[in-house]
């Protein structure tokens, strides 16, 4: 018999696990708190490592979405009360609906990079943070309008509030490093003259064809990669970026003035997801990302029966695992409904 499914979150795991729960006979409301569906995918100009362009991958998705879904845009899920051996769902509009199953796929915020002052962001007009970037990847307009001229000299600085005890994450974020590959080669693409920097701790290029990416990047773009934490960036009267970072490959202290800084800000748990774990009682992660049942053998599951996870909202992922975990919470729903 169809059961009713509600999914938390409209970004590429709540669309894909709606799709195969759809397929599977399911009633399903899918909510989403923005106007649009896609997630930060849809803000991505181009996707690691074969550099196809994030809206195609949405488009794909788009493409298995059937009418029966019901979409629900501009609502923020305030309440999940298990009921009966049902959900009581309520949003922040007054909104009510009750399931059989819920589906938490609540995706990621990115890093506030204005926490780390010593950077600039939010002080500098010439730091940016990765997100930014691709929004101008996006307009196509190059840096020209916001520099007032072609760059000569730009920075990346990986993990910025990722692997960081002071920031309170001492997780990875996974895809940050080859993020940062992906638009260091690009920002070559568009000033070949520009000379690129990447500022790195150590380089965890761990999928498929990243460390093919990593070799480009260096023998055929000639992009530099200096192993340091960045200490501190000041602005200098022309508006450049002065970065001071030690190369502790060479154990020295570098400076060097850029007309751009790239930070490359992590992932996090959003403020919402925090709350509802604490109101439903669910385990606390230091993390601040909800906890599975068991990491290995329920990995879509949680504490409360008929309650699931997909996607970041876990923890960081790739899009490729993201899709995938989706597709398994949607399995597990499914035997969950089923017995």
């Amino acid at each position: 018999m169809s059961k009713h499914v509600v999914v938390i979150g409209a970004g590429i795991a709540g669309l894909e696990a709606a799709s195969v729960l759809d397929s599977m006979g399911h009633s399903i409301t899918l909510i989403e708190k923005e106007d649009t569906p896609g997630g930060h995918v849809d803000r991505w100009h181009e996707l690691f490592p074969n550099r196809r362009p994030g809206r195609e991958v949405l488009e794909m998705l788009y493409e298995k979405l059937r009418d029966s879904i019901q979409f629900q845009y501009g609502k923020e899920i305030t309440s999940i009360k298990p009921f009966s051996g049902k959900f009581i769902v309520t949003a922040s509009d007054g909104w009510v609906t009750n399931a059989d199953a819920v589906l938490m796929a609540t995706g990621f915020d990115l890093f506030d990079a204005r926490k780390k002052e010593e950077y600039g962001y939010g002080i500098y007009d010439h730091v940016i943070t990765s997100a930014d970037l691709e929004d101008i990847f996006r307009q196509g307009e190059g840096l020209n309008p916001r520099l007032g001229k072609a760059p000569q000299r730009i920075g990346f600085v990986h993990c910025v509030g990722s692997r960081d005890e002071k920031a309170g994450n001492i997780y990875c974020s996974k895809v940050c490093c080859v993020t940062a590959v992906k638009q260091a080669i690009e920002i070559k693409e568009l000033y070949s003259a520009v000379e690129v920097y990447c500022f790195y701790m150590d380089l965890r290029m761990f999928g498929r064809h990243y460390e093919e990416l990593y070799k480009e990047a260096q023998e055929k773009y000639n992009i530099q990669f200096i192993r340091g934490r960045l200490s501190e960036a000041s602005e200098n009267r022309q508006g450049g970026v002065v970065v001071k970072v030690e190369d502790t490959l060479l154990g020295k202290p570098l400076k060097i003035t850029m007309d751009l800084l790239v930070l490359m800000s992590g992932m996090v748990a959003p403020p919402g997801i925090v709350k509802m774990r604490n109101k439903l009682g669910l385990t606390k992660e230091e993390d601040g990302f909800l906890s599975p049942l068991d990491a290995h053998a329920r990995p879509n599951e949680s504490e409360v029966p008929g309650l699931f996870m997909a996607g970041t909202s876990s923890g960081p992922k790739t899009i490729t695992d993201t899709l995938n975990d989706a597709r398994s919470a949607a399995l597990a729903i499914d035997k969950y409904l089923e017995e």
